[in-house]
């Protein structure tokens, strides 16, 4: 078994990092050289504002009295400057927002594992083309820019990162941080004659930072007093600075400024997906080079915000995210930053048409300058009768457009010249995805064909030593060395081959894993034969209606990733279960019981995701309900006579109820501290940090009989996932573990009902007795019923509360009892345990199921391997690098959902094994008992 299961997780995870390799690599590419506009810049400085997590309809739309939010602001772009929307992509984060604002490029999905803040790779950026930046604000931004510029001419001001707090008095301190450290940074230049004479020179980049709004949004969501409070407080630090700078200047007239934000975020104040009011960003631009209000009677637009926002009389110009990087550039005069995929934004610029032509060529020649080298590249890495270049722009091609392009601004065409330019930039874009997207078909396929043998190979398994259905032969020595060979001769050719086209390693891993998964396959050729003959023998009707059944269980599964309803469908035919295999006529209490449970838990998936609206009264009645259950299931144990118990063991339980009593109380009076603005109490955080420690001791230290050891875990992850949930969730884990508690007796009852074993006494079954059974059963069709159950549960555990596949359903109000100062992966850590624990319920009683139906649990457990890899199969053909961010996000997050859920089933079953048999001893006192 352990090399089986070792073989079965190393293909897991093969196939899970294949994803990344083949549809998410880093795009970029080095090795260009710089482009710049050969005229005069009409700036010789730049000041950038980025509002963190400020939506465009925030700072647009005007309050219930007809007033602007941001009154500064709007006269800007009603009399000064130019505005529009910029659009974001997905992941919709600081840092990803950050570099294609001033890198111009979207990040690549590596940047994850960085926490967003650090480089996977070293990029250019408008501030390292820079003569001098000076930035000041968050230390999880600024330093990324700092560190990847060449020189030091790229300086950074940052507050402590434990300001970051989501539970403060008020986010707006960082910002008024922020603008009063600029102010006394001009002041002191006044006497410092070094910084003087740097601020005077061209090519100039200063960068506020502006956390607040974001901060704001998470702790008090986005249509609170306080985020829109804090808008009027940047609006006014904004008109303050930009006063102070032009004063400094002595209103020199050679300042641009331009105002913007990294994301949105949602009502509710998370981002990270792909809604509009987490990828609708405001863009205000003025000053030296910008366009002016440009006035127009009608404008067409799909959405109706320019009336919403009584600005449809004022040009809207909207930007991809990416396209301010180019703006910026162009300002200033620096050359466009090297790994720029953005297009200038003509309209933004008051300038010449030669200015404005030349610009857009310098824009063209830098993105195909990219192409080349992508180009380049490829061809190195394959074999010239195999190579297949991108037709449209062929070596001639290019040429021919730089040529029409030159001259067209020869000729004083400029419009001709900039469409042209456009048309090169768009081909280019296309090329360097179809270099960037070369190899996908290729590896592809080789996964597929290895996820084809694995499922296939682990079916066989099952059935050669799971059930009785074949009969075993004696194995051909002669054939098998014949296919060994044959076989290692495939593998060194496909090895032979990478070899000659310098592929990377890992190439290597995804193209040869078929190979011995395949052998594994054929050389169980004779058992195939054996189970056809055995399959023909059967009732036809019945195997491909049994055939059906399966596949529609299994497509009800994966449509419950795009729709959590397809659960509720599920749970409601779950609960007829009883009445159509006849079980409800021997146990008719506990097949009502089921059915109620069952129709109780389809409610769950039906309601809207988790962290939208916080009820933590919901919370409380959670764990009274808990404590309530408690009493009752004490006193019938108490009640039960069994020989075996001590009473030692119902301290055990009391301790735990402690624990849930306490966690209400901790998650009911930390809400209150921080709606009233004190912060997260420190005592409330030792003991929610002590809770998260002692519960899973406790839980050991209880006894391993059945009904009680798992009584003991339900307490004992209650206690944690009370202080996690801030709403209904809460109650999930209760309507689950009921239904899970039932099903085991169902289990006995459908034992019986085949005539499969005797019923054991479910009351006095030990776990630790359990696990030395011999008397193993063989697989009974049943069986598939059983895995797809726990399949079925480990994905309503999942899906049941939330559509966890998306960034932006995580709420950190879940985490406030543990930490309120921003922290990702400490976060992120607290979040997966609150998604995990549901699990770990299922899966506890899924090892019961297991025992008590005496089968082994490698069986059952092969079965699920099937059923989720067939599930995985599906995802890996779904997903998707284009159409909108979010169909993009989504498709990852569920094939890599799958995936993990299948290496994360193998963990649990471990984790269950370990919850349920093992038991900490403590040194008892000796009874003497009276005779």
């Amino acid at each position: 078994i352990p090399v089986f299961i070792l073989a079965g997780l190393l293909v897991h995870c093969v196939f899970l990092v294949s994803i990344f390799d083949i549809y998410f690599s880093s795009p970029l590419v080095h090795g260009m050289t710089p482009q710049q506009t050969p005229l005069p810049p009409p700036a010789k400085r730049l000041v950038l504002f980025v509002a963190d997590g400020l939506r465009a309809d925030s700072l647009y739309e005007l309050d219930s009295n007809g007033a602007p939010r941001a009154p500064y602001l709007r006269s800007i772009l009603e009399n000064n400057g130019s505005w529009g929307i910029s659009h974001t992509r997905v992941p919709t984060e600081s840092r990803p927002g950050h570099v294609a604002l001033i890198a111009g490029f979207y990040e690549d999905v590596s940047a994850v594992a960085k926490g967003w803040k650090e480089n996977p790779v070293e990029f250019d950026s408008v501030f390292n083309e820079s003569k001098y930046t000076w930035s000041w604000g968050s230390p999880d931004i600024l330093p990324m820019f700092a560190k990847g510029a060449t020189g030091d001419h790229v300086y950074t001001f940052c507050y402590a990162a434990e300001s970051e707090d989501f539970g403060a008095e008020d986010a707006a301190k960082l910002d008024i941080w922020v603008f009063d450290h600029v102010k006394s940074f001009f002041n002191s230049s006044r006497s410092n004659q070094t910084l003087f004479s740097a601020l005077n020179e061209e090519k100039v980049v200063l960068f506020l930072h502006l956390l607040g709004i974001d901060t704001n949004g998470h702790a008090h969501r986005p249509n609170s007093r306080e985020y829109q409070e804090n808008i009027k407080q940047v609006d006014e630090g904004v008109k303050e600075i930009a006063s102070l700078i032009d004063n400094f200047y002595g209103n020199d007239g050679k300042t641009a400024f331009i105002l913007t934000s990294d994301h949105g975020m949602t009502d509710w104040g998370s981002h990270g997906a792909g809604h509009p009011s987490e990828t609708l960003t405001p863009l205000i631009a003025w000053g030296a080079g910008v366009n002016y209000p440009q006035k127009v009677t009608s404008q067409l637009f799909e959405d109706n915000f320019l009336k919403e926002w009584k600005l449809e009389n004022l040009k809207r110009l909207d930007v991809n995210q990416a396209d301010i990087a180019p703006l910026m550039a162009s300002l200033i005069g620096v050359p466009f930053p090297l790994n720029s995929v953005g297009t200038l934004p003509l309209e933004y610029l008051n300038s010449s048409t030669l200015f404005k032509a030349e610009s857009m060529f310098t824009n063209a020649v830098q993105i195909l300058e990219q192409f080349k080298v992508k180009m380049s590249q490829k061809k190195e890495t394959t074999l010239s009768f195999l190579f297949t270049p991108f037709k449209p722009l062929s070596a001639s091609e290019q040429i021919n457009f730089i040529k029409k392009i030159r001259l067209c601004i020869q000729q004083q065409k400029y419009d001709e010249a900039v469409s042209l330019c456009k048309t090169l930039i768009n081909l280019a874009l296309e090329g360097l995805s179809y270099y960037h997207t070369y190899d996908r078909l290729f590896l592809g396929l080789s996964i597929a064909v290895g996820f084809v043998g694995w499922t296939t190979y682990v079916i066989l398994v099952i059935i050669k030593a799971h059930t009785n259905l074949t009969k075993t032969v004696p194995a051909n020595k002669k054939k098998s060395t014949v296919l060994f060979y044959g076989f290692a001769s495939a593998g060194m050719i496909i090895a032979f081959f990478l070899l000659i086209q310098t592929c990377p390693w890992t190439y290597y891993i995804y193209c040869l894993l078929p190979v011995p998964v395949w052998y594994a396959v054929v050389k169980e050729i004779p058992v195939i034969q054996d189970l056809a003959t055995n399959v023909l023998s059967l009732h036809i009707g019945q195997s491909i209606g049994f055939l059906l059944v399966c596949i529609l269980g299994i497509e009800i599964l994966v449509f419950s990733f795009f729709y959590r309803s397809a659960l509720t469908i599920g749970l409601l035919v779950f609960a007829g279960w009883p009445v159509i295999t006849q079980l409800w006529i021997q146990a008719k209490t506990k097949a009502m019981i089921w059915t109620l449970l069952c129709v109780l838990l389809a409610i769950f998936p039906l309601m809207p995701v988790v962290g939208r609206e916080p009820n933590i009264p919901l919370v409380i009645a959670a764990g009274l309900l808990t404590l309530l259950i408690s009493f009752f299931s004490l006193a019938s144990l108490c009640k039960s006579e069994n020989k075996y118990r001590d009473n030692e063991d119902l301290k055990v339980y009391f301790y735990q109820m402690f624990s849930v009593a306490l966690s209400t109380y901790v998650v009911s009076s930390t809400h209150n501290s921080l709606k009233i603005k004190q912060g997260l109490p420190v005592m409330n955080q030792i003991i929610s940090w002590m809770t998260l420690v002692c519960s899973p001791v406790l839980l050991l230290l209880s006894p391993t009989f059945l009904f009680e050891r798992l009584f003991s875990i339900l307490l004992s992850l209650m206690s944690t996932y009370l202080l996690l949930s801030t709403g209904y969730e809460a109650l999930f884990p209760l309507a689950l573990f009921g239904l899970m508690f039932v099903w085991i007796n169902m289990e006995q009852e459908a034992l019986q009902h085949y005539g499969l074993s005797l019923k054991p006494k479910l009351a006095a079954f030990n776990f630790t007795c359990a696990m030395d059974i011999t008397q193993f059963r063989q697989l009974h069709l049943d069986d598939v019923r059983r895995s797809f159950f726990f399949v079925f549960f480990i994905v309503t555990a999942f899906f049941g509360t939330g559509n966890i596949a998306s960034i932006n359903s995580f709420d950190p109000a879940s985490v406030y009892c543990f930490l309120t100062v921003f922290s990702p992966f400490m976060m992120g850590g607290l979040l997966l345990l609150k998604v995990a624990i549901p699990f770990v319920l299922v899966s506890c009683a899924f090892e019961a199921v297991q025992v008590t139906t005496q089968l082994s649990s490698k069986s059952l457990f092969l079965i699920v391997l099937v059923i989720s890899d067939i599930m995985a199969l599906h995802f890996f053909f779904l997903v998707k690098d284009y159409g909108s961010w979010l169909d993009i996000g989504t498709s990852i997050s569920h094939y890599v959902l799958v995936m993990s859920l299948t290496i994360f089933m193998m963990v649990m079953n471990g984790l269950a094994q370990l919850l349920t048999t093992q038991r900490l001893g403590l040194p008892r006192r000796t009874k003497h008992h009276s005779t």
